[in-house]
């Protein structure tokens, strides 16, 4: 003696159709998998940057060249080498990708400076982007900027927090 349930067909169409939404809306790469990528590519960009540590810093250093660097021909070679083709200068390249908030940094993002006292207009204070580096987590910036070359440096306090303007998000 079994149980035998019956449902108006309406019921059982319905039913159909929001089981075959749910079905099509469920990526196709789990989202772990998605992040993985991300978090692959993420730490390749920063892992290529290392490799220059001490390399030189050149106002005005030629692009493609690796043997110095002003900041944007280092994140125009970076980026480039992961498929990525930037402007070349930093006001430039803040124009690349999609802007982002402080808050919402992550590893692999190009994050910008001034590099000029801040201009007053009005009520209101303007600053010029002039300097680019790769936001590498924890507050720190991968860049090349005078002495030392390339090299990291802390954003969270004093002359590069001060200086923060924008970030742009150009990974995937």
């Amino acid at each position: 003696m079994g149980l035998k349930l019956k449902f108006p067909k309406r019921f059982l169409f319905l039913s159909f159709c929001m089981a075959l939404s749910l079905l099509l809306s469920v990526s196709v790469v789990p989202p772990a998998a998605q992040a993985a990528a991300t978090s692959a590519q993420q730490k390749s960009v920063i892992d290529m940057g290392k490799r220059f540590l001490g390399t030189p810093y050149e106002w005005g250093a030629k692009s493609g060249s690796t043997r110095t660097f002003d900041c944007s021909s280092f994140t125009q070679y970076i980026f480039k080498k992961h498929g990525i083709n930037l402007a070349r200068g930093a006001r430039g390249q803040s124009e690349n990708g999609t802007k982002i908030s402080r808050k919402n940094l992550r590893v692999g993002d190009l994050v910008f400076f001034s590099t000029r006292a801040t201009m007053k207009y009005s009520s209101s204070s303007i600053k010029r982007i002039g300097h680019v580096g790769i936001y590498a987590g924890n507050n720190k910036v991968l860049h090349t900027f005078g002495k030392g070359g390339v090299k990291f440096s802390d954003m969270g306090s004093g002359w590069w927090d001060d200086h923060y303007v924008s970030a742009v998000r150009v990974l995937k």
